[in-house]
């Protein structure tokens, strides 16, 4: 059996291991951007520009001016008032919840990435979306309890499941609702790009508040945070925002730059999910625009092996559960590739 978990290549349509050559529809690179070239190219400008990497605090005297372009240009491009960038995805979420669940009672949603948790094993809300949206409404409309924090993920990936959010119109119009969506999977590829934060709730007693990842669709080893004005001046008053580094400036120059790069991926993105989808007419559980395909077939993984095609395939969220097999396309897929796919999956 070829050793997959030491592969010494970047990742791509194709990877290399011991002569053969594997097509590789696994991962979170949606856009497909880290063999992008032009992102790449915008990548190098940075470097020369900005240097490699920048280790002092945001608060410094002395500072570089990119990051607070790249906070007005994101807030611009996904809909929101203001963005605060950190230099990941997990620091985003962190700095977010430390930060509000001292304002409320704070309710976890079903399957909260561990990014959001409080502490370890935060929970182990394992309940369907639905029935947690119902128990959270008889909750919170029936308590005394005035300000809430909801923490949840825009969407479960793995199943895949998009939440809908709407549900919070239903809460009593005198609570006080702070909603904190983590966006991870979803920013850079759902709903055009703009992600969950589009169809948030807008009412005056609800927050909105979305996390998440650059470093999925967007290839940025960074991550970001969505919200009011008000929210993001609070949040970069916090201890944790103060004593962190900021991400690489070069990054958010290649991504403050690539927006057209970003619109021409994921069209082709949304082709390879058409082509895809029309030739096998799919019964598999997946999401309208979420390029990810749940398998309920445990050796379907093993049998696309076989022809040389790797998948995502691993058990999740513990190492006892059960393997969850996924295929998950991406912009860096060609033509060629989906074909030899709709090929192997029909034999």
């Amino acid at each position: 059996m070829p050793d997959f978990k030491s592969i010494d290549q970047p990742f791509s349509n194709k990877i290399n291991i011991d002569g053969t050559s594997y097509l590789y529809f696994g991962g979170t690179a949606y856009l497909g951007i880290p063999q992008n070239q032009d992102f790449i190219d915008l990548y190098i400008e940075g470097v020369k520009k900005f240097g490699l990497n920048n280790g002092t605090s945001r608060t410094n005297n002395i500072q570089q001016g990119i990051y607070d372009e790249a906070e007005k240009v994101a807030a611009a491009r996904y809909g929101a008032e203001a963005a605060l960038i950190t230099s990941s995805g997990y620091l985003a979420a962190q700095l977010t919840v430390k930060a509000l669940c001292r304002l409320g009672k704070v309710i976890y949603g079903p399957a909260a990435h561990p990014a959001l948790w409080l502490v370890e094993n935060q929970t182990k809300n394992l309940m369907l979306f639905r029935d947690w949206v119902a128990e959270t409404i008889e909750r919170i409309n029936s308590s005394e309890e005035k300000t809430w924090v909801l923490v949840s993920n825009s969407m479960n990936n793995l199943v895949p499941e998009i939440y809908d959010f709407d549900f919070a119109k239903e809460l009593s119009k005198d609570k006080n609702i702070i909603l904190v969506v983590d966006d991870s999977h979803g920013i850079g590829v759902n709903n055009n790009g703009i992600g969950a934060i589009v169809n948030l709730p807008k009412q005056e007693n609800i927050e909105n508040v979305v996390v998440a990842s650059m470093a999925k669709a967007l290839g940025v080893d960074a991550g970001i945070i969505l919200a009011s004005d008000k929210m993001i001046d609070k949040l970069k008053k916090t201890n944790t925002f103060i004593g962190a580094s900021p991400p690489s400036a070069a990054g958010l120059y290649a991504f403050i730059h690539a927006e057209q790069i970003y619109s021409k991926a994921l069209n082709k993105l949304k082709n390879n999910m058409a082509m895809f989808e029309e030739a096998l007419n799919l019964t598999w559980k997946h999401e309208w625009d979420f390029p990810v395909y749940l398998l309920g077939d445990v050796n379907f993984s093993q049998r696309l092996l076989q022809k040389q095609i790797l998948i995502s395939s691993f058990p999740y969220p513990n190492p006892t559960d059960k393997t969850l097999n996924r295929i998950v396309l991406s912009a860096w897929h060609e033509k060629e590739d989906i074909e030899k796919l709709i090929a192997a999956i029909n034999f």
